[in-house]
């Protein structure tokens, strides 16, 4: 039983596993996404979200659900796009360097 326990317990803490983002390199790749979300993470538009201060694992989160075309509703078409050449890598950079601006 108890092995049955710690390889389940082992099973759900690898799911949610990300990669260590490193903000500088987010910051060297956020010029495509300041155009909708602003320079600084503070979006100029209402529509568009402001990405400045999320937590980094809900945007790692998303940008992955954009990528699969798992996340649906407002402008994610565009999200799709976007986000579909981004590797694992980029996308924790990126949500490292969002999170970290305030």
């Amino acid at each position: 039983m108890k092995i049955v326990m710690a390889a389940a317990v082992a099973a759900l803490m690898s799911t949610g596993v990300m990669a260590a983002g490193d903000p500088a390199a987010g910051k060297a790749k956020s010029a495509t996404c300041a155009g909708c979300h602003g320079v600084d993470g503070k979006a100029m538009v209402p529509t568009y979200p402001n990405l400045a201060g999320q937590n980094a694992a809900y945007l790692e989160g998303a940008l992955k659900a954009y990528k699969t075309q798992e996340r649906k509703g407002y402008q994610a078409a565009l999200m799709y796009g976007m986000s579909a050449n981004l590797s694992d890598q980029d996308i924790a950079d990126l949500a490292a360097y969002y999170a970290s601006l305030k």
